[in-house]
């Protein structure tokens, strides 16, 4: 079995955001970069395929050169080699197109993607990956098992989950679930220097339309301040929580 994974580069949720150009453009300054969370549980899931089944994986990104050290954290996980598109993502309709032109020239079985990414969370690229394709398509999905040509997918849907079957070929959109989180992998020192000599291939991208644009970004509002009481002035939080917070 070929197994494909889809690697988002993202900032790590502990970085400071700020934006440039007039609030139009994500400032990279002083930002760490990760694998996208859901594209981690995907990744964990294809390298137990790949442990249990002898399945190979290959991971790929559509990125700079910036993002082949995120890449090169996921063949230290367990992933065989990578592809990275030498293109910058700059809406999902324009990644879906890169991606789908990688899984239709690789013949890949099995396509596992994120959900949605950490940093923009749009959620289109497995749906269009899909559509672009044509082949099967399970979102939100926490659980997964194949038996040769068959598959059985755990989805989360509204209220509870649903058990679907499938077949190869088949793109999955990963979550939270589709393996624990004390079975994500962290890259030992054996993989690390294993990572290095691994095949990381360079693609240029195919011509595809921007269908979408970032016009301006903006941050929460800042948190107000904290008010505190003392445990002997009880009237006075009561009086708080009714006439200035309105909760009771």
């Amino acid at each position: 079995m070929k197994i494909l994974v889809c690697i988002s580069h993202v900032p790590d949720t502990t970085s400071k955001i700020n934006f440039t150009n007039g609030d139009a453009e994500f400032d990279t300054n002083g930002v760490q970069f990760v694998i996208n969370p859901n594209d981690e549980f995907g990744l964990t899931r294809a390298v137990w395929f790949q442990e249990q089944q002898g399945a190979n994986v290959t991971v790929v990104n559509v990125g700079a050169a910036d993002t082949e050290a995120t890449l090169r954290k996921a063949l230290a996980i367990g992933a065989n080699e990578a592809i990275r598109v030498n293109a910058t993502p700059t809406d999902g309709f324009f990644v879906a197109k890169q991606l789908a032109e990688v899984v239709k020239n690789g013949g890949y079985d099995l396509v596992i993607c994120g959900k949605e990414s950490l940093d923009y969370n749009g959620g289109m690229v497995p749906g269009m990956l899909a559509a672009l394709t044509g082949a099967n398509f399970v979102n939100s999905c926490i659980g997964l098992t194949v038996d040769g040509s068959n598959v059985k997918a755990t989805r989360e849907i509204d209220g509870g989950k649903e058990t679907l079957s499938t077949s190869l070929p088949l793109i999955v959109g990963g979550q939270k679930g589709l393996v624990e989180e004390k079975d994500l992998r962290i890259p030992n020192m054996r993989g690390i220097m294993t990572a290095r000599t691994k095949a990381l291939q360079v693609l240029e991208p195919v011509s595809a339309d921007q269908t979408t644009k970032a016009v301006k970004f903006e941050k929460p509002a800042a948190k107000g301040p904290v008010k505190l009481f003392t445990v002997d002035n009880l009237d006075e939080l009561v009086n708080a929580l009714h006439n200035e917070a309105k909760v009771i």
